[in-house]
């Protein structure tokens, strides 16, 4: 399956519940190890294992990967990418306000506790990348 991705080629790459496009920077058997490029969609908040539920022992706060940061993903959610790369930060800011959108429209308890811990997130994400997001 990864014998068409090198080394260099540019992907998406999906890790948890958020996707990026990246560069793969190293292979080995079923893993590819990819540099963050850009954001296309961000990590949705909460347990991964108890999806859209409020009532767990630990409500996740999870942020985007950062620029430039490697992660090493399971080489069947890596997919080639052909296409211009959107510029870190504002990757970061449409995926950021595209799930706050998403959360509004639902109206429920697990997108109000997400809504939460966004906002928590928000101000390092300013801070960080010298950005403003809306609230």
């Amino acid at each position: 399956m990864m014998t068409t991705l090198q080394i260099g080629d540019h992907v998406t790459a999906i890790y948890k519940t958020g996707k990026y496009i990246g560069e793969i920077t190293n292979t080995r058997p079923g893993t590819v190890l990819v540099k963050v490029l850009a954001v296309m969609k961000h990590p949705r908040q909460g347990d991964l294992h108890n999806p859209n539920e409020v009532d767990v022992p630990l409500f996740h706060e999870r942020k985007a990967l950062a620029f430039r940061e490697q992660t090493n993903i399971p080489e069947k959610m890596v997919k080639p990418f052909d296409g211009d790369i959107p510029e870190y930060k504002e990757s970061l800011i449409t995926a950021f306000q595209s799930l706050q959108e998403q959360l509004r429209a639902e109206e429920t308890p697990f997108a109000t506790r997400s809504l939460e811990t966004l906002a928590a997130i928000q101000p390092e994400y300013e801070r960080m990348y010298k950005i403003v997001l809306q609230s």
